[in-house]
């Protein structure tokens, strides 16, 4: 399992082509013509992030490993704090690549750094508590569209039969009714969260990542699937596809956690990008069938 300490130079990391070459953070100029993709790799590149919380993602790498590991390319793994290291000697059929940040960064900054070592296709957003009970990457990849920029298959609660209902776009109003009866959710999500986002690489690219700057805990997932739609991207379902969300929803227990989520739900309604996907979602309702 490799360990790169984070702001430190890896001779190995490609710095041109694949998603790695075009993320602009990167600063690389743009070349006259663009190399041939590599054909050899796999398709996906994993980004997971630990906040203490290794126990969590060990059977999230043994599950991947189990089902997934003919789609994934490589797991880059961000510890963001020190924290006992529960993974020592074990292997999977695919590498781990370990980044230790030496400071604790934001959700955003985490999956931006891991970003820039993706020279795959795909790009995997997933939270340490997500669970599989079979293969969801390749049948999601299989089901994707052509304008398909985000992918998320269905997620289910423990304990529950009925998955996750759509969102629309956030808004006090909508935050206040989701849960009540007579709530009508949209026919396509407005935006998916956080736990599980499978992006396509030059769409990652090409918005440039998450907003770390903006957002630091919360409200990062609404913005992205904002700036991905309004660049011409489409959300995709993957309809017949389930994870599992052992959720552990920290902001509805620690007053630290739900004042950042305050602050970034202001931080969305401010934005240009939360004004700009309601107008388009509401030319969409009204031009429908």
């Amino acid at each position: 399992m490799r360990r790169i300490r984070s702001g430190a130079k890896d001779p190995r990391l490609k710095t041109e082509g694949g998603s790695a070459g075009r993320f602009a953070a990167l600063k690389i100029p743009p070349r006259q013509t663009m190399p041939s993709p590599i054909t050899h790799l796999k398709p996906i590149t994993v980004s997971i992030v630990s906040h203490g919380h290794l126990e969590m993602v060990l059977p999230l790498l043994e599950q991947l490993d189990a089902f997934s590991h003919a789609v994934v390319e490589k797991v880059v793994l961000t510890l963001n704090i020190p924290e006992p290291d529960v993974l020592s000697g074990r292997k999977w059929r695919f590498p781990v690549e370990r980044i230790e940040n030496t400071q604790p960064k934001g959700f955003g900054a985490n999956h931006n750094q891991a970003f820039q070592r993706c020279s795959s296709e795909w790009f995997l957003v997933l939270n340490p508590d997500i669970r599989f009970e079979t293969d969801v990457l390749a049948p999601l990849l299989a089901q994707a569209k052509a304008e398909s920029g985000l992918l998320t298959p269905r997620i289910l609660e423990p304990g529950k039969t009925e998955p996750e209902q759509h969102r629309g776009v956030i808004t006090p109003l909508e935050i206040l009714t989701r849960r009540q009866p007579g709530y009508v959710q949209p026919k396509v999500p407005a935006w998916i969260p956080g736990l599980f986002m499978l992006f396509r690489g030059k769409a990652y690219a090409q918005i440039g990542g998450f907003d770390e700057k903006r957002f630091f805990m919360y409200g990062e997932d609404f913005d992205i699937c904002a700036r991905t739609q309004l660049a011409g991207w489409q959300l995709q379902v993957g309809y017949g596809l389930s994870a599992v969300h052992d959720a552990r929803r920290a902001s509805h227990r620690n007053y630290r956690h739900m004042w950042w989520h305050v602050q970034s739900l202001l931080k969305v309604w401010s934005s240009s990008s939360f004004w700009r996907l309601r107008k388009l979602m509401q030319s969409r309702s009204t031009s429908g069938p």
